[in-house]
């Protein structure tokens, strides 16, 4: 499962649900606007676990962060404990509020919702991609005594979850299109 089909169907669709009526969406708004949100934040993660020690601060982060609590208990996702956290979550994912900006404003064009409620949406989404990351890292794996994400070399099921969203053509090749959805947030093509 992709961890756009993680989060639409985590706790039997409730975590979307609430994430969308904590911004004033109806259900297929919010659809709309995670699978348009989503593959951006996954390219983010995907670039940032793929340089120099990212993969290891990921873990770490999946590991200490207490993510998996946002798609346990839908009702965090509009407390602003879990706003400030998602702020953070962007922060380093996107690495400017501009790079944020961009990615409502490239969302809004895909779905016709708002960019200014797409911003709001945006860190309850980063909660969201960390939290369904988290719970498959602590999934019970292969291998006793070792999570799910390092059964396999680098990340293992954790890039099994991003690199479908990632392959937005199917061929097989992530760096054309993750190229693609970088140049389309910061160039704005």
């Amino acid at each position: 499962m992709n961890i756009l089909e993680a989060i639409l169907n985590a706790q039997g669709g409730a975590a979307a649900r609430e994430a969308g009526r904590s911004v004033g969406l109806s259900q297929e708004q919010t659809s709309a606007a995670l699978s348009a949100i989503v593959p951006a934040l996954a390219s983010g993660l995907h670039r940032n676990a793929t340089q120099q020690g990212g993969l290891d601060a990921l873990l770490g982060a999946l590991s200490g962060g207490d993510h998996a609590r946002y798609i346990d208990q839908p009702s965090m996702l509009g407390a602003q404990e879990t706003l400030s956290d998602g702020n953070g979550i962007l922060g380093h994912i996107l690495g400017s509020k501009d790079a944020s900006r961009a990615l409502a404003t490239q969302a809004a064009a895909q779905t016709g919702i708002g960019a200014d409620v797409l911003k709001q949406l945006l860190p309850i989404a980063a909660t969201m991609v960390m939290g369904s990351l988290a719970k498959q890292y602590s999934a019970p794996s292969a291998t006793p005594g070792r999570p799910a994400a390092t059964s396999t070399a680098a990340g293992g099921d954790i890039f099994g979850m991003l690199t479908p969203l990632l392959d937005a053509n199917r061929d097989g090749k992530i760096v054309d299109d993750v190229l693609k959805n970088v140049g389309k947030i910061f160039g704005g093509r």
